[in-house]
């Protein structure tokens, strides 16, 4: 009955060693999402940066296969180079090694010095969970949340672990289990062999080297139990290995430049622990290291982790071009699908990535909406036809864009997000539609022009100059507009309305000058109506403008009432609204008649 007490309370350790390492990770990934994706977007070919970024990463969210399975989506959203992620690998590999070094802290012996003995988990961990508790409870700030919910999940891996050490010793004393421990005492080729294969897969079915680490090293805590060197290193290539298996899990409806990426990640494993699995023993057998009977404990297996993918970085790093080939060759070329990858879901793992490729998008969507227009608008001064597929063909790219956005941005608004996180999918959900508007907008712009075009009409001369200061002023509405949205600037938002409103006030006048002029019978009925139509555009753009700033402006000040903001800069006395009016209704007007 105590084994089988002990069995339950091991898989039970395990199954709380991998909650807490989910719920640390995803809470690190929270907090530190920010950074990680600016990093991301700063990485270069550099080798060496590279892999300090993939190691700092790693730390950073405790998880080498969440980066992994990050990277993929990366790189199948066209976000990343394949070439350039391999340093990121090798660094993530060297990153996750950080794990056993804290796990290692249970073999700390402290009976007779208290401060030797708070080092080991068994008695700092009730304190750290404590501590977590009262943050995620007692904190208002969501940031000093995420920090309790990060030391719970701490604690929680902790506990697990613990429970893995202590139900190791009802273990050691069936026969059984101590006959099969006994095997292992007996070097050959079958013994490293079975144990590279069983800890490649157990790994793998798990998928968490961690936690295969971490019962490796309950494991040699035992009283009783002896593991030596020689069965130490292929089992920790094994769990080396085995990681890679969500990485290849992940691959599952990608492209095939983000299966590359899980291919590297692989071939880099499987041929460093070939090479120092043979070239170890290979050499033993002439120089006589005597290492083969060292009988590991915790920390001799935390060093031989992060040995192993120091050594295989110093040696693979320098061929990670013919990495690359070797990738490209065990995921050869197929016909390439003509259909644009925007989005990859695999992304929605780590919110914040996932939040800044969207951002990218929409970014992309804005300048692409902002030129479609002005190139619809120098169709009204210079007609050419051909030039209208072009237009036609950018606004169809714009309406898809908005479309995939806003689903994949629902899909983010589900995920547990930091308080910044979740106004920047406000303001991107917000952003999108308006942008889309304004591309919209550019083919009506297009139709007018084409309209004119075909029936060998244009406006009268005093139509054309109105037209023209009007289209200046737009120009700028959406440039400032585009660029606000970019920078992610205020100050530039707030020169937004002052100059909507001058652009509402010149349009009123047009149709005031273009009445006139029709009782003076200098224009027609029918070029009325298609200024008419062309005036209505230029009043919706700045429209989407003003949308986009005062959007920008309520989030920043942690709101989202844009109507209410737009009623009180209009309504109240504002100097700043009044001389920004004041300049712009100077810098656009209209000659007089």
């Amino acid at each position: 009955m105590s084994v089988f007490k002990a069995i339950l309370e091991l898989f039970g350790g395990l199954a709380l060693f991998l909650y807490g390492m989910n719920v640390m990770s995803n809470s690190l990934e929270k907090r530190s999402g920010s950074k990680m994706a600016k990093g991301l977007r700063k990485v270069t070919s550099n080798p060496v940066s590279s892999l300090l970024l993939g190691a700092g990463i790693t730390v950073a969210v405790q998880s080498s296969s969440a980066v992994t399975v990050m990277l993929v989506g990366l790189v199948n959203s066209g976000v990343m180079e394949l070439s350039q992620t391999v340093g990121i690998i090798f660094g993530s590999n060297v990153g996750t090694t950080l794990t056993a070094w804290i796990l290692s802290l249970l073999g700390v012996d402290g009976d007779s010095n208290f401060f030797v003995a708070i080092l080991n988990p068994r008695y700092f961990t009730p304190l750290v969970a404590l501590i977590g508790v009262v943050m995620t409870m007692a904190c208002k700030k969501q940031k000093k949340k995420d920090i309790g919910v990060i030391l719970i999940g701490f604690a929680v891996l902790m506990y697990g672990m613990i429970m893995m050490s202590d139900s190791m010793a009802p273990l050691t004393e069936e026969p059984a289990f101590m006959n099969f421990i006994n095997m292992l005492k007996e070097p050959g080729f079958i013994v490293i062999i079975g144990a590279l294969i069983g800890s490649t897969l157990f790994t793998g079915v798990i998928q968490s080297s961690a936690a295969a680490i971490g019962m490796l090293q309950a494991l040699v805590m035992a009283e009783n139990v002896e593991i030596y060197f020689f069965v130490a290193l292929p089992l920790v290539l094994g769990q080396n290995i085995g990681t890679c298996m969500t990485a290849i899990l992940s691959c599952f409806g990608v492209g095939k430049e983000g299966k590359r990426v899980a291919a590297v990640h692989l071939s880099i494993k499987i041929i460093g622990a070939l090479i120092v699995l043979f070239g170890y023993f290979a050499l033993d057998a002439v120089f006589h290291f005597g290492l083969t009977n060292l009988k590991m404990g915790v920390v001799s297996l935390a060093l031989l982790h992060t040995a192993f993918n120091l050594l295989n970085t110093v040696l693979l790093m320098p061929f990670s071009k013919q990495l690359v080939k070797l990738a490209e060759r065990i995921v050869p070329d197929k016909e390439a699908k003509n259909e644009e990858i925007f989005l990859d879901e695999r992304l929605l793992n780590t919110p914040t990535v996932a939040i800044q490729q969207c951002r990218s998008m929409t970014v992309d969507m804005a300048i692409a909406a902002r030129d479609n227009l002005f190139s619809a608008m120098e169709m009204l001064k210079t007609y050419d036809a051909g030039g209208v597929d072009d237009i036609n063909a950018v606004e169809e790219q714009v309406d898809l864009r908005e479309d995939r956005l806003g689903t994949y941005l629902v899909k983010v608004s589900a995920k547990e997000l930091s308080g910044r996180d979740s106004r920047e999918v406000s303001r991107l959900l917000h952003s999108i539609g308006d942008f889309e508007r304004i591309g919209d907008h550019a083919i009506n712009v297009l139709g007018v022009a084409t309209e004119l075009f075909d029936k060998e009409t244009n406006f009268t001369a005093e139509a054309k100059a109105d037209v023209a200061v009007l289209s200046e002023a737009i120009r700028e509405i959406v440039g400032l507009a585009v660029d606000a949205f970019l920078k992610n600037d205020t100050e530039i938002a707030k020169l937004i309305e002052p100059l909507e409103q001058v652009i509402d006030d010149l349009i009123d006048e047009a149709k005031l000058r273009h009445v006139r002029r029709l009782q003076a019978g200098k224009c027609t009925l029918k070029l009325g109506f298609v200024l008419s139509d062309l005036l209505t555009d230029f009043e919706r753009i700045s429209d989407h403008c003003s949308n986009v700033a005062a959007c920008l402006i309520q989030l920043e000040a942690h709101a989202l009432d844009t109507h209410e903001y737009l009623h009180q800069v209009k309504s109240e006395e504002n100097e700043s609204f009044m001389a920004e009016y004041n300049a712009f209704a100077e810098k656009y007007s209209f000659a007089t008649t």
